[in-house]
């Protein structure tokens, strides 16, 4: 992995055929698209340019934005809008519950844009989010991408009272590039909040880019401090830039380097580890919440592998 720092000026590289995604279609994918937009509702997967949102929605599963669709903060990665945002929808909940009930899915995702101008971060409308499909679905598991909160205490415990069975929050990228790639947060902050969640015993997972001039050392060097955090779960995918405005690509990583990776990640001691290029944090994630799944898979492809040699 070679070293630099992203930038929007870079000439934009050509996709790699690895990239390939598949066409969203499929009536399970029209479906899904139909009761997002009765309950008008905000999902990650259009908001993001999610390049799985074809697979994912194809199968009858999507990610729930929750807060709004525009965002206080401004990171290079993302295709979020950023502005001042719309005041609070406390029916917003209910409406989410109601679509997770209504697509009868076994495993939900939610996550949210940051709402730093708010004194509780949104973190009641998290918690009242949480509560309301736990009501409706008891039997759906249910992940939470959250903000940092600013490492605040309060919030977390907000989350951590309604006990989701995942909470996810990304690092995105190394320390080096935290400031150009994640304006408004720090890398300790992240890590912070991180460990605020394990300590109320929280099942913990974060996620990272590469891509944008980070080296394989940082790399690793974030692992480790997601490690020492305690974090259960990591994701590792590609960056892809949604817009011309938005951070280059500084290179696409082979396959072959994703699955570097993952070995790292197990041999490091987490307990799922999700790594190729169109890995994003939702991507497959009912089955991050199996405490063991993941790593009895990757030992397994490990004493298989050793039998052949």
């Amino acid at each position: 992995m070679s070293c630099g720092n992203p930038t929007l000026e870079s000439p934009k590289l050509p996709k790699p055929n690895w990239l390939r995604v598949k066409l969203p279609i499929g009536e399970a994918y029209r479906n899904v698209r139909e009761l997002v937009q009765e309950h008008k509702l905000h999902t990650i997967c259009q908001s993001g340019n999610c390049p799985n949102m074809g697979e994912c929605w194809g199968e009858g599963t999507a990610t729930f934005m929750i807060l709004g669709n525009i965002c206080t903060r401004s990171c290079g990665f993302c295709a979020v809008a950023t502005g001042r945002p719309d005041p609070v929808d406390w029916d917003e909940p209910q409406r989410v519950a109601e679509a997770i009930y209504l697509m009868k899915v076994k495993h939900a995702v939610i996550t949210s844009v940051d709402r730093d101008e708010l004194e509780d971060q949104g973190s009641i409308i998290w918690q009242n989010s949480i509560r309301a499909v736990r009501n409706l679905s008891p039997n759906t598991t249910l992940e939470t991408l959250i903000p940092d909160f600013r490492a605040d205490k309060v919030a977390i415990g907000r989350i951590i009272d309604a006990a989701p069975d995942v909470v996810s929050h990304n690092i995105e990228t190394v320390e080096r590039l935290t400031r150009e790639v994640r304006i408004q947060a720090k890398y300790s902050r992240s890590l912070e909040t991180l460990r605020l969640l394990k300590a109320g015993g929280m099942r913990t997972k974060s996620g990272i880019m590469l891509g944008l001039g980070e080296t394989k050392e940082e790399v690793i060097q974030t692992l480790k401090d997601l490690r020492q955090s305690n974090v259960d779960v990591i994701t590792i995918g590609q960056y892809l830039q949604p817009t011309h405005n938005h951070l280059a690509v500084h290179r696409f990583v082979h396959p072959d380097e994703f699955k570097e990776l993952k070995d790292i990640g197990y041999n490091l001691g987490f307990d799922y580890v999700e790594s190729g290029p169109l890995v994003r944090s939702s991507y497959r994630s009912e089955k991050h919440v199996i405490a063991g799944w993941g790593r009895n898979q990757w030992e397994q492809e490990q004493l298989l592998a050793a039998a052949q040699l």
